[in-house]
């Protein structure tokens, strides 16, 4: 654990999960010891207004890319950390795609030793399931997973585990070490060239496809692999209604399959590329409408099990360029709840109680958290995130706390506001600004 309050913490006029009255939420030592109205602390206890606003357990991210070590210029492990406090987060897991990769334990033990560093949120380092993520030879899985960080998940996210006898090998590994694979789907053959989703949209404007058999081709090639293999598999960032439709599939079979969504595909389609506007270009790509649709559905139903923000910062060349040159990718951690409750709370598919399933009891689950993702009662950690569902405010990339700026919500209204976060009872976040 990176932070643990050893003092007292009050905060008062909160709606545990949007549900009833505003209650007062005591914390001695990073644990909740008292819900009740009227709660007092000693003079010198730490104090937050909750101001009648909803609170949730804090956030966690299985799809956060830090880029440190290697590419300090478009995020570090500090400045990642920060986003995601402010935006209610109290874990991320920070992909393997860096400089050097995450394939080996000097690496994410020492990830994992920077985000305790900060303090801000538990930062949990994805190892590599291959060797420099090139897809040829298993990384040392074991010798990550004894390590300090205690690795849970591995993925070479950004690319796919393409070879399925390696794969299959890796699912193996993953079942004696009792660790989740994590797939980029994305069949490479199927995807060579392409910058946009493959549809009427693409083809006016010029750009390569990428069709959804793609992404679908290794969901379900990597479904039946689990299953023979007797190992669990997580499907990164799904994108597509026949995505959800083999899901269903796979959980009906019983196979120990789960899947994230980002919140740009569901809310964002690829009618914004008629701008060619490279800020939009992501992997996989924007689709249509009918998958949004598809993916909202399939979230609300838990076919998807929770939400991820594949938080990708980039520098500004590499998006103020040709569409087809950029890199693919955007930033999420700060907008990603406000967007969970325009495309989820707000039509009536989660009540607050879903959100936190989805942001934060499920993905906890997923990789066997024991102290994020808890109910929010006494006796567990005081991981919180204290939301405003009244008050709106406008993106503006500069204004983040990521290095980046690359936003598709640039100008963008959101429809609620983070207004604190703590991490086993210590504040790290309040009113728009971290604390530590």
């Amino acid at each position: 654990m990176s932070t643990q309050a050893t003092g007292t913490l009050l905060v008062t006029g909160v709606r545990p999960y949007g549900e009833g009255d505003p209650v007062d939420i005591l914390v001695i030592d990073g644990v909740i010891t008292e819900i009740g109205t009227g709660l007092e602390a000693p003079a010198e206890a730490e104090r937050v207004d909750g101001g009648g606003g909803i609170v949730l357990p804090g956030f966690v991210d299985l799809h956060t890319h830090l880029r440190e070590p290697g590419r300090e210029d478009t995020e570090t492990i500090r400045s990642g950390s920060a986003a995601a406090a402010l935006g209610g987060y109290t874990a991320v897991f920070a992909m393997a795609n860096t400089s050097p990769v995450a394939d080996n334990s000097t690496v994410t033990d020492n990830v994992w030793r920077a985000g305790r560093e900060v303090g801000l949120v538990d930062v949990y380092p994805v190892g590599a399931v291959t060797v420099g993520l090139e897809g040829t030879q298993l990384a040392e899985m074991g010798m990550m997973a004894a390590g300090a960080a205690a690795v849970r998940m591995f993925s070479d996210d950004g690319k796919c585990v393409h070879d399925p006898l390696l794969m299959r090998r890796a699912l193996e590994y993953a079942k004696g070490l009792d660790v989740l694979i994590a797939q980029h789907a994305e069949e490479p053959r199927l995807t060579v060239g392409a910058v946009a989703h493959e549809g009427p949209t693409a083809a006016r404007l010029g750009l390569a496809g990428w069709p959804r058999a793609a992404e679908e081709a290794i969901v379900v090639r990597d479904a039946l692999l689990a299953r023979d293999a007797g190992a669990r598999v997580h499907i990164c960032h799904a994108s597509t209604a026949g995505t959800v439709e083999l899901l269903r599939w796979a959980k009906d079979q019983g196979i120990a399959i789960t899947a994230e969504v980002t919140p740009h595909h569901l809310l964002l389609d690829d009618s914004r590329l008629t701008t060619y506007d490279p800020i939009n270009k992501v992997n996989p790509p924007l689709r249509e409408t009918s998958d949004n649709l598809a993916l909202r559905q399939a979230l609300a139903d838990g076919v998807v099990d929770c939400v991820a923000t594949d938080h990708a910062p980039h520098a500004a060349q590499e998006k103020c360029c040709e569409f087809a040159q950029a890199k693919p990718g955007m930033l999420g951690l700060q907008t990603a709840v406000a967007i969970i409750v325009e495309t989820m709370v707000t039509p009536g598919l989660l009540d607050w109680r879903g959100v936190a399933r989805v942001m934060s009891e499920r993905p906890a689950e997923i990789v066997g958290l024991t102290d994020q993702g808890r109910p929010i009662a006494v006796g567990e950690p005081a991981n919180l995130a204290i939301i405003d569902p009244d008050t709106s405010w406008v993106v503006r990339g500069r204004e983040l706390a990521s290095l980046s700026d690359n936003t598709p919500y640039e100008e963008m209204t959101m429809p609620t506001t983070v207004t604190a976060t703590v991490l086993r009872g210590v504040l790290t976040a309040r009113d728009g600004s971290v604390t530590r």
